[in-house]
C-alpha cells in the first residue's frame, strides 16, 4: 500500500498517476480521502467550442495519489485535461500557440519570488517541464510574499512551488534541485532548459546563474520588485553579452561572495538604476542594515513581476520579439494618471436633419442634379461629376472616389449608371425624355454619360418621381415572409426594360446558400488590411469631420452593444490577429443574420464587361431597388468582395492570401444564382419586409445647395 510515510524524494513533491489495484489499497485506507468530480469535468469537456475530437471524449480518465495530502483526485486524461484547463487562454495564447509553449523547458532560480513566476508559467501552460532550484526552507517571513500556508514551515522552498503547481497540473513535469545556485550543481540545473528565470537574494548567486547561462547561450529573465523592473538578458542571442547589461563592470561570482546586507547596498543600487527607484524603495534601502534586516518585498510586486516575466517568457517561447534591456511596469505611476470615464464621454450624438428641413431644389438644373445625387454607390462615396443645365446632364465617374474593391471602376460605373436613371426620373416628371449616351472617357474620366432632354411625356417613369426621392437603405433585419410571384416578375421585367437581368434567389435553402458564401466573403474582407482600412473609412461616427460621404454609423440598424463590437472590429490590429489563427467566423455572422432574414436575394446581371455594360446595369438595378420599394419592400445593397473581379489576377489584387477563397466563393455564388460566363454581376440586393429605417444617409452638397440625403 502507498502510504505518505514512505515516500522517496519524488514523492515529496510529485503527485503520482496511480493504477486501479493501488487505488483499491487506497480505498480501504481510512486515512486516505478520496475526491471524484471528473464526471462535471467531461460534462464541460463537451461544451468547449469548437467541439472535441473522439479522441479527447474517449480518452480514459486518471486517479492521481498527492502522497502530501493522503488524497487521491479522479481527472480527466492528460489531453483532454490540458484541453479543458487551458480552453480559456484562448486567443490571448492561441492553440497553435500553446502547443509550441509545451515544449519549452523553463527553469526558476529562487523560489521566494520565483514560486510566484513558477506558478504563473504552470497555471498559463507556457512550458512543459519546469525545474525549481532553491537550498532555503519557507520561513514565517517569506509569507508575506510567497503564497505558501503555516502547513509548509520548514519545507523546502522548491518543495512547496512543486507541490503547490502539482495540485493545478499533475501531468506537467516538475523536477527539483534543492542546492540553488550552487557551482557544483548550476551546470546540470542548466542543461536544456530554454529560459532560465534568476532569482535569488544573493549577488554572487545572481553572477554564477548569468555566467553559467551565457555559456550555454540561455537567456536570462530577473524581475525585482520595485516598480515592474523586468531584466531581459538574450545570451542566446548576443553570446558576449556583458552580465546584467555591465552594471557591475568586470566582477564575477567569487568577487561577490559572502558580502553582507549593508556591502552589498551598493552593487544593488548600481543593478536597480538608483535614480529610478521610487521613494519608499530608496528610503529603505538606506536603512538596510539599520532598521531593516533586508530590502522590502510585497506580495503585489511580487505577483506583478510574475505577471511580466510571464508575458516576456511567452514572446521568447514563442519567437516573438523580446531582445535584451529593461523596463518598469510602474503601477503606482498608472495609478497617479488615473482617467475619468465621465469627463472623456463623447458628446451625445446630435439627432439627424429630418428631410422635411432640407431645401428643395428649384429650377430643372438643380433638380436634375438633385436627383442624380441621390443614387446609391458602394460605402456612399459618390464617384461622380454631375452637371446640369435645362436641357441636359453630363455625368463623369470620379477616379478619385475609388477604393480597393471598385475593380476597374466598375461599381463606380453601376452607381453613375443609378444617377442617371434618376436624371431620367427627374426630367419625366417634369416633361423632358431622353436617353442616356455611355462612352468611355481618357484615364481621368473612364466612363462618361450625357443626355439631352426635349419635351416630351414617360409616364411610367414620371410617377417614380416621388419613390426614387424616398428611396434609401434599409438594414434592418426583415421577418422572412415570402414575396409573391407576381411581384418578383415584376421586378424582373423592371430590370428587362433597362437592358438587364435580375436572378432571385427566393427559397430558403437557396438564401442560407447565397448568406454562407456572402459571410466568408464578408470574414475576408475584414481580414484583408487594405479592404478593412477602406471599410472602416466607410464608416461616418459621431462628430466626424466629413459625415457628408460614407455610411452613417446609426443608419446600421446595430444595438449598443454591437456598434461596441464595430468600435473593436476597426483596429487593424485586432484583424491582424484573427489573420494570424485562420480565425474570425463571427465577422460574418451579422451578413448570415441579415441575410437569412431577407425574402429574397435579385443579383442584377448585364451581358458584357465594359464599364459601359456595368452603367447599363447601374440604372436597372436603382429601377429595381425603387420599384421594389414601392410595393412594399426593404432594400439593402450587398457588395461581396468578388463582385467585380473579372479573373484570378483582380481576385489576387483585392485579396494576396485570400485569392483562391475568393476564387471558389465567385465560383460558387455566380453558379448560385445561374449568372452565365458573359454576364457580369452589378449588386445584390437583400430584399425583406422591416420597418423603415429612421435615419439616411448624408449626399455632398452640391454648389449652391444643403446636403442631400439617401
Amino acid at each position: 500500500m502507498i502510504d505518505a510515510d514512505d515516500l522517496d524524494e519524488a514523492g515529496q513533491y510529485r503527485a503520482a498517476v496511480i493504477d486501479d489495484d493501488t487505488l483499491a489499497r487506497l480505498r480501504r485506507d481510512p486515512r486516505i480521502t478520496l475526491i471524484d468530480e471528473c464526471r462535471g469535468q467531461q460534462a464541460a469537456l463537451q461544451t468547449l467550442v469548437p467541439a472535441i475530437e473522439p479522441a479527447l471524449r474517449d480518452e480514459p480518465t486518471r486517479w492521481v495519489y498527492y502522497p502530501w495530502r493522503r488524497c487521491a483526485v479522479h481527472i480527466l486524461g492528460p489531453l483532454a485535461f490540458h484541453r479543458l484547463r487551458l480552453d480559456r487562454n484562448r486567443n490571448l495564447i492561441s492553440a497553435d500557440e500553446q502547443q509550441r509553449l509545451l515544449g519549452r523547458r523553463i527553469g526558476v532560480v529562487g523560489l521566494s519570488v520565483g514560486h510566484a513566476i513558477a506558478y504563473n508559467l504552470a497555471t498559463e501552460g507556457l512550458c512543459g517541464e519546469l525545474r525549481l532550484t532553491d537550498f532555503d526552507e519557507l520561513e514565517l517571513a517569506n509569507l508575506n510574499r510567497v503564497p505558501g500556508t503555516v502547513f509548509d514551515l520548514g519545507v523546502n522552498k522548491a518543495v512547496v512551488a512543486a507541490r503547490r503547481i502539482a495540485e493545478i497540473d499533475p501531468y506537467l513535469t516538475v523536477r527539483i534541485d534543492r542546492h540553488g545556485a550552487a557551482p557544483e550543481s548550476i551546470d546540470r540545473f542548466l542543461h536544456g532548459l530554454d529560459i532560465v528565470v534568476e532569482e535569488c537574494d544573493s549577488l554572487d548567486a545572481k553572477v554564477l546563474v548569468r555566467e553559467a547561462a551565457r555559456a550555454r547561450r540561455v537567456p536570462v529573465l530577473m524581475t525585482t520588485g520595485d516598480r515592474g523592473l523586468l531584466d531581459v538578458e538574450r545570451f542566446d542571442l548576443e553570446p558576449g553579452r556583458p552580465l546584467l547589461h555591465g552594471l557591475l563592470g568586470d566582477i564575477d561570482a567569487a568577487d561577490l561572495a559572502g558580502l553582507s546586507s549593508k556591502d552589498k547596498v551598493p552593487h544593488v543600487l548600481r543593478i536597480l538604476d538608483a535614480p529610478q527607484l521610487s521613494p519608499r524603495m530608496a528610503a529603505s534601502l538606506v536603512e538596510v542594515g539599520k532598521t531593516l534586516t533586508t530590502w522590502p518585498q510585497s506580495a503585489a510586486e511580487v505577483v506583478l513581476g510574475a505577471t511580466v516575466v510571464a508575458n516576456a517568457v511567452r514572446r521568447i517561447g514563442l519567437d516573438e520579439p523580446m531582445p535584451s534591456g529593461r523596463v518598469r511596469i510602474d503601477v503606482a505611476d498608472a495609478l497617479d494618471r488615473i482617467g475619468d470615464p465621465l469627463l472623456d464621454r463623447p458628446e451625445p450624438v446630435p439627432a439627424p436633419v429630418a428631410a422635411a428641413e432640407q431645401t428643395e431644389p428649384t429650377g430643372l438644373a438643380a433638380i436634375l442634379t438633385s436627383a442624380a445625387t441621390r443614387a446609391p454607390s458602394g460605402g456612399n462615396v459618390q464617384p461622380w461629376h454631375i452637371e446640369s443645365t435645362d436641357t441636359g446632364i453630363n455625368l463623369r465617374l470620379a477616379t478619385k472616389y475609388t477604393t480597393a474593391m471598385d475593380v476597374g471602376y466598375r461599381g463606380s460605373a453601376v452607381a453613375l449608371g443609378a444617377a442617371a436613371f434618376n436624371a431620367r426620373v427627374a426630367a419625366a416628371a417634369h416633361n423632358r425624355i431622353g436617353q442616356v449616351r455611355w462612352s468611355r472617357g481618357d484615364e481621368g474620366t473612364p466612363l462618361c454619360g450625357s443626355a439631352e432632354f426635349s419635351t416630351g411625356s414617360a409616364p411610367e417613369l414620371a410617377q417614380l418621381y416621388q419613390p426614387m426621392l424616398a428611396r434609401e437603405t434599409n438594414r434592418h433585419r426583415g421577418s422572412g415572409a415570402p414575396i409573391a410571384d407576381e411581384v418578383l416578375d415584376a421586378l424582373r421585367a423592371v430590370a428587362r426594360a433597362e437592358g438587364a437581368e435580375a436572378h432571385i434567389l427566393d427559397s430558403r435553402d437557396e438564401i442560407a446558400a447565397a448568406a454562407g458564401i456572402l459571410a466568408e466573403a464578408d470574414r475576408i474582407r475584414y481580414l484583408t488590411p487594405t479592404l478593412h482600412q477602406q471599410m472602416m473609412s466607410e464608416l461616418r461616427w459621431p462628430g466626424d469631420p466629413a459625415p457628408d460621404t460614407g455610411i452613417d454609423v446609426s443608419t446600421l440598424g446595430l444595438d449598443p452593444s454591437d456598434l461596441v463590437v464595430l468600435d473593436i472590429l476597426r483596429r487593424p490590429e485586432v484583424m491582424a490577429k484573427l489573420s494570424d489563427w485562420n480565425a474570425g467566423s463571427a465577422l460574418g455572422e451579422d451578413t448570415v443574420e441579415r441575410v437569412t432574414s431577407s425574402s429574397a436575394l435579385a443579383v442584377v446581371t448585364v451581358r458584357g464587361r465594359r464599364l459601359t455594360d456595368y452603367a447599363v446595369a447601374g440604372s436597372a438595378v436603382e429601377a429595381v431597388w425603387i420599384d421594389a420599394q414601392r410595393r412594399g419592400l426593404a432594400v439593402q445593397p450587398v457588395s461581396p468582395v468578388f463582385l467585380y473581379a473579372h479573373d484570378d489576377r483582380d481576385l489576387h489584387a483585392l485579396s494576396p492570401v485570400h485569392a483562391n477563397t475568393l476564387h471558389n466563393l465567385q465560383y460558387d455564388f455566380r453558379r448560385l444564382t445561374t449568372t452565365e460566363r458573359d454576364e457580369s454581376q452589378a449588386l445584390v440586393l437583400r430584399l425583406s419586409y422591416a420597418p423603415r429605417p429612421t435615419v439616411r444617409s448624408r449626399r455632398r452638397p452640391t454648389v449652391g445647395s444643403t446636403p442631400q440625403y439617401g
